[in-house]
């Protein structure tokens, strides 16, 4: 792995497992959806391993043991409602995001289906909103990650290039999409995926959390 990365002129942040802690509320919207549907929640990792297969489009079948569909409603529902309180910032994340702005500008993409307005509320909740220029959601490109259109998308609205920019996120898809917008990617081992699911995708650095990140990108 390289130990720095180039110069950079945007920073693209991906929110859930990477500025903030939320398996808190991943472990909530479970408990609720099992319940509302008179199951249990087998154990902390098959509760985990939802928002893992939402990530990655994948089946869930074979966990859910109801109509996937009407459970993904409560399921949802109840992470949206749940975030402020369930979720965090990791620890030393405002220094991080600080010392990052004056290096480059910041993007955070997020694929939570909520418009951009409640994203920014959240930020601000944390004392985080101030470092980042621009937010994508899922509500603000057709295609989500692994497509590269809401990285290419912040990119523009930061008035860089796509090569000129790095992509930091937790899990797989973070990479496939950011190798697909030709942009640089680092994965963080703060979130869902393990070292070597995201050695498997070939980042061009890996780090146990984006507070190191700083140190990384030249000013």
């Amino acid at each position: 792995m390289k130990k720095t990365t180039p110069r950079v002129k945007g920073v693209l942040l991906d929110l859930d497992g990477t500025i903030v802690d939320s398996k808190g509320a991943y472990l909530e919207a479970a408990r609720s959806a099992y319940h509302a549907f008179g199951l249990k929640v087998h154990n902390r990792k098959v509760a985990l391993e939802i928002p893992r297969r939402l990530e990655q489009q994948q089946t869930l079948d074979n966990i859910v043991g109801t109509d996937v569909t009407s459970f993904l409603e409560v399921y949802l529902k109840r992470f949206y409602a749940v975030t402020f309180e369930k979720t965090k910032p990791f620890p030393n994340m405002e220094k991080a995001l600080m010392d990052l702005s004056q290096k480059a500008k910041l993007a955070l993409i997020t694929m939570r289906f909520v418009p951009k307005s409640t994203i920014v509320a959240e930020l601000k909740h944390f004392g985080l909103a101030k470092y980042f220029d621009c937010v994508v959601t899922a509500l603000d490109t057709p295609n989500p990650k692994p497509s590269p259109e809401a990285l290419v998308k912040a990119a523009v609205f930061l008035n860089a290039k796509s090569c000129d920019c790095l992509v930091v996120g937790d899990s797989v898809t973070d990479v496939r999409a950011g190798k697909a917008a030709g942009i640089m990617t680092v994965g963080v081992l703060s979130g869902l995926f393990s070292r070597e699911e995201l050695v498997c995708e070939n980042p061009d650095l890996i780090l146990d959390s984006a507070v190191e990140l700083p140190r990384y990108v030249e000013a």
